[in-house]
C-alpha cells in the first residue's frame, strides 16, 4: 500500500514539474524591445512618449513580449543592444557618433527597428541638422524634412495589405490627429523602400492652417514605410493634438491620443510583432 502511495506521489510530482516547466516556457517573452526617447521641448511629442510608454507595456503583457524604455542614449552601444531584438526611437535620434555607429551596425547585423514621427526629422540648418547620411538617405530614404500640415488632423490612410506586417488591416482607415510631414525625396523612386501607408485623397483638404501652406489639398504623401534591405518600419505618427490655445496657462492638456485609433494601434502592434519575428 505504501509503495502505491509513494508511486502515486512521485507521478503527481512529475506531472506538476512538467506543468511548471511548460508554464515557464509559455511565459518566456517572444522577443525583447528597448525604446529610446528624449521627451523634451515639444509638448506634443512628450505626450506621445508618455502614451507609448503606458501602451506598449500593456501590449507586452497581452502578447507576451518584453518592453523596456530609457532616455539614456549612452545605452545605444553593442553590449546593451545585444539583449534586445527590437529597438524603438519614440521621438528623436542619436547625435553621438559612437551611438550612431552602434545603431548602424546593429541594423546591418539583423537587428530590428521601429521609429515614430520626429525620429526621422532632419533640417539643415537647425538643432537637428542632416548630418547622418546613412540614416536619413539610405536607411530611411526620406532625406530632410520639408514641411508639415497644421494643426494636427486625422487622415484616411491607403494601406498596402499585401505585406506581412499589414495584411490584417483594412485597405483604408482613419487615424488619430497627427502633424503629417513632407520629405525631401520621393520614396516611390527608391527601389529599396516599400510604402505601407500613404495619405488617401479622401483626406483632403488636410490641416486647418492658419497658413495656407499648412493645408494640403492634393499630392502623394507616404506616412508608413519599410526599407527592404533592413528589418524596420517607420511611422510618421507620434504627434498628439494639444490644447495649444491655452499653452501659456501650462495646462499641457492632450486633446487626442495616437493609439485611440483602433486600426492605427493594430498597425503598430502588427508591425512590432513582425519585427519581433512572430509569424501567423
Amino acid at each position: 500500500m505504501n509503495r502505491r502511495i509513494t508511486a502515486s506521489f512521485v507521478s503527481i510530482c512529475s506531472i506538476l514539474l512538467c506543468v511548471t516547466s511548460l508554464c515557464a516556457q509559455s511565459t518566456k517573452p517572444k522577443f525583447k524591445v528597448i525604446a529610446f526617447y528624449t521627451a523634451q521641448e515639444d509638448k506634443a511629442h512628450i505626450s506621445f512618449v508618455h502614451e507609448a510608454n503606458a501602451w506598449f507595456p500593456k501590449m507586452a503583457t497581452k502578447y507576451n513580449f518584453a518592453y523596456d524604455s530609457t532616455k539614456n542614449w549612452s545605452n545605444l552601444n553593442p553590449e546593451f543592444l545585444s539583449h534586445y531584438q527590437v529597438v524603438l526611437f519614440l521621438d528623436t535620434r542619436p547625435d553621438d557618433p559612437a551611438q550612431r555607429k552602434a545603431f548602424e551596425n546593429y541594423m546591418k547585423n539583423g537587428g530590428a527597428w521601429m521609429g515614430f514621427h520626429f525620429s526621422a526629422f532632419a533640417l539643415t540648418p537647425s538643432k537637428y541638422n542632416q548630418d547622418w547620411d546613412w540614416y536619413h538617405k539610405e536607411f530611411l530614404g526620406s532625406g530632410q524634412y520639408v514641411s508639415n500640415i497644421w494643426r494636427p488632423s486625422p487622415a484616411i490612410l491607403d494601406v498596402d495589405t499585401k505585406f506581412p506586417a499589414t495584411k490584417h488591416l483594412p485597405k483604408t482607415f482613419k487615424t488619430s490627429p497627427n502633424e503629417w510631414y513632407r520629405w525631401e525625396y520621393d520614396l516611390r523612386k527608391n527601389p529599396d523602400i516599400r510604402i505601407l501607408a500613404s495619405i488617401d485623397s479622401a483626406s483632403y483638404p488636410l490641416g486647418t492652417g492658419p497658413k495656407q501652406s499648412e493645408i494640403w489639398h492634393s499630392g502623394y504623401y507616404p506616412v508608413v514605410w519599410t526599407n527592404t534591405k533592413y528589418k524596420m518600419v517607420y511611422f510618421n505618427m507620434g504627434h498628439n493634438d494639444m490644447d495649444y490655445e491655452h499653452k501659456y496657462d501650462n495646462t499641457d492638456k492632450t486633446l487626442s491620443y495616437t493609439f485611440s485609433s483602433p486600426m492605427e494601434a493594430k498597425m503598430v502592434l502588427d508591425a512590432l510583432m513582425w519585427l519581433g519575428g512572430v509569424r501567423d
